[in-house]
């Protein structure tokens, strides 16, 4: 039969035919070539689209699927918004060359408890000094409590600079670095805000500068995998060797991680937080 021979009824039915034909075909086709393609060129479409939501609705005794595309630099966005008030600029008191007192960068530095405790890179944080921890809510001057061998430092937040800021932070929600799939991306929240991709090492491969060191390293659920160091030997602590870290320092009894160097004179359990 002569294609000229077909009716309109006819001629739609093939059409239809047709486009199913050929979007099947499409399919397997893409799928055949996704899976024999390389990581390395699947990994960033896989990463467009970070996941798909779906919120059930009930509407007048019906219920309803709403699919929410979330996009990846939607959750990035997110991420820095939720810990925004949790990192500080770290800065100390030196002398120059001329024996004068000035105050120079240390990094940066994060909330680690609600006791008004940040945690800090020792590379540029070694030892007790003048300190100062800065944050939209205004400067502060810090007591340096203790370095850990893993090669971060704890500072308190004390009294305002000015004598009339109001401290006002937040402690990020802790996340498990053991639950983190290869390909994931990492952020991480210092002087600049950069990325990497989770490669699987458990002590997190990130390239940190100077002015980065301290900074928090993040998932894309804003939650705290660890910090970001300028050190000699490592780049990375985590988040569960940091906050173990503190806990045997305020309560040795019940922690038993590695001991820290500890700095008793400069740490005041009982004096009361800066509101």
């Amino acid at each position: 039969m002569d294609i000229k021979d077909l009716n309109k009824s006819q001629l739609i039915l093939l059409a239809v035919l047709l486009s199913f034909v050929t979007s099947i075909a499409t399919g397997i086709t893409t799928v055949t070539l996704m899976q024999q393609a390389p990581t390395s060129f699947t990994a960033p479409i896989n990463r467009v689209i970070k996941q798909t939501v779906e919120k059930i609705q009930q509407v007048e005794g019906k219920t309803t699927v709403q699919t929410v595309i979330v996009k990846e630099e939607d959750l990035i966005v997110d991420a820095i918004a939720k810990n925004k008030s949790a990192v500080f600029v770290v800065s100390k008191e030196t002398l120059d060359i001329d024996g004068k007192t000035i105050e120079v960068g240390a990094g940066r530095g994060f909330a680690i408890s609600t006791d008004n405790i940040v945690v800090a890179d020792a590379a540029l944080v070694p030892d007790k000094g003048v300190y100062y921890l800065k944050n939209d809510s205004g400067k502060f001057k810090a007591d340096f409590m203790f370095t850990d061998k893993d090669e971060f430092t704890f500072l308190k937040i004390g009294a305002p600079q000015n004598g009339t800021d109001k401290l006002v932070f937040s402690v990020p929600a802790f996340g498990d670095l053991d639950k983190m799939k290869i390909g994931q991306k990492i952020l991480v929240l210092g002087n600049t805000i950069s990325s990497s991709i989770f490669e699987g090492n458990k002590n997190v491969n990130i390239s940190v500068i100077k002015s980065n060191a301290g900074g928090l390293v993040l998932n894309l659920d804003g939650d705290a995998l660890g910090i970001a160091l300028f050190g000699d030997n490592t780049n990375f602590a985590s988040i569960n060797v940091i906050t173990n870290a503190l806990k045997l320092s305020l309560n040795p009894a019940t922690t038993m991680p590695a001991a820290p160097i500890l700095a008793p004179d400069l740490i005041t359990p009982s004096s009361s937080p800066t509101q």
